[in-house]
């Protein structure tokens, strides 16, 4: 009898002895963060929501019928919107603040013009950080301009019916699109032509100051005022040379033409609702009835007038901001001659 308890208690304690080696079970992880909803009687827990994360920007959306809203949208939402890369963002942002870039897509204009900074299709524009004090003269030219001007129509019917230029077509200004354009240029143009002449009014001064008595405090002063130059000359010389750059390549023009592209499309859909042998016909006949004036720099056939009305547009203020660089050259040159003679008649 004894032997038989001695054995169970030896069994009993290496069966111990053996569960005791046994690996602990891993750590639970623990539970998701929840939270109560809804009112007290429901007692529904729902996982807690992510925090949402930033990059969403003030932009404001303004269409060709002059109806405007500002918007908080993130980049992807930009994106999907206006159907254009996402490197064009980059372009808007503050890495490229000193850039200047007129670029076409297939359905947007990317515009990145000192503090100009928009994305616009042949039927809105939108603009980024709009309440700028810089941007507001912007605003209120486009509130002023755009919505008094006729608007694009769609040639021919989708029946098919009559595919004649449209009565009063003749006074059809320019696309949307050069509209937008037309008025950041000016804007940009202005607010550069004021720096310059609030630099050249700064600089007699300060020129008069150093005939009077060459002193440090005077020099700095010239030396300061030649930078505030040299940098003003730069911004200057970007957009001169975006505007440049699409002068010289025709193509880059005609891309930038977005409603000629968008009513092009337009007819194509309503052509396809009818018969096929006529679909073809009717399109290719009434797109090459447009003429190239300014009426027809809506939809024209693919020859060299297609950029007519762009091009005069451009060069006129690529001879504008010619002029201002020509103006901060001169201005430059004359206060380095005359810093030169004052510093050689004091030594």
């Amino acid at each position: 009898m004894g032997g038989k308890k001695t054995s169970k208690t030896k069994s009993l304690l290496s069966f111990r002895r053996r569960s005791n080696k046994l690996p602990s079970p891993p750590p639970r992880s623990p539970p998701p963060t929840l939270e109560i909803t809804g009112s007290p009687s429901e007692n529904r827990l729902v996982p807690k929501p992510k925090k949402k994360t930033g990059g969403a920007r003030l932009w404001m959306r303004f269409d060709r019928f002059g109806k405007s809203e500002l918007v908080e949208w993130e980049k992807n939402t930009i994106i999907r919107h206006a159907a254009i890369p996402a490197r064009d963002l980059r372009i808007l942002g503050p890495v490229f603040s000193h850039s200047s870039n007129i670029l076409a897509r297939e359905k947007a204009m990317v515009v990145n013009l000192e503090f100009i900074k928009a994305i616009v299709t042949a039927e809105e524009i939108l603009l980024l950080d709009p309440l700028r004090q810089e941007v507001l003269p912007f605003v209120e030219q486009l509130r002023q301009q755009l919505p008094h001007k006729t608007q694009p129509k769609l040639l021919g019917g989708a029946g098919g019916g009559d595919e004649s230029v449209p009565e009063g077509a003749e006074e059809l200004p320019l696309p949307f699109e050069f509209q937008v354009l037309e008025i950041a240029l000016e804007v940009v143009c202005t607010y550069l032509d004021k720096n310059v002449a609030e630099l050249e009014k700064g600089a007699y001064p300060v020129l008069d100051a150093l005939a009077k008595n060459v002193s440090t405090k005077n020099l700095e002063h010239v030396r300061s005022l030649k930078s505030n130059l040299t940098r003003l000359l730069a911004r200057v010389q970007k957009v001169r040379d975006e505007i440049e750059h699409l002068l010289d390549d025709n193509e880059d023009m005609a891309q930038l033409y977005l409603t000629r592209k968008w009513l092009q499309n337009q007819q194509l859909d309503a052509h396809l609702g009818a018969t096929a042998s006529n679909n073809l016909l009717n399109t290719s006949h009434s797109v090459r009835r447009i003429n190239s004036t300014r009426s027809g720099s809506l939809v024209t056939s693919s020859d060299d007038n297609d950029v007519e009305d762009l091009e005069m547009m451009l060069e006129a203020y690529f001879m504008q901001l010619d002029g201002t660089r020509n103006k901060i050259l001169s201005v430059s040159v004359h206060m380095t001659r005359f810093f030169v003679l004052r510093v050689h008649v004091s030594l």
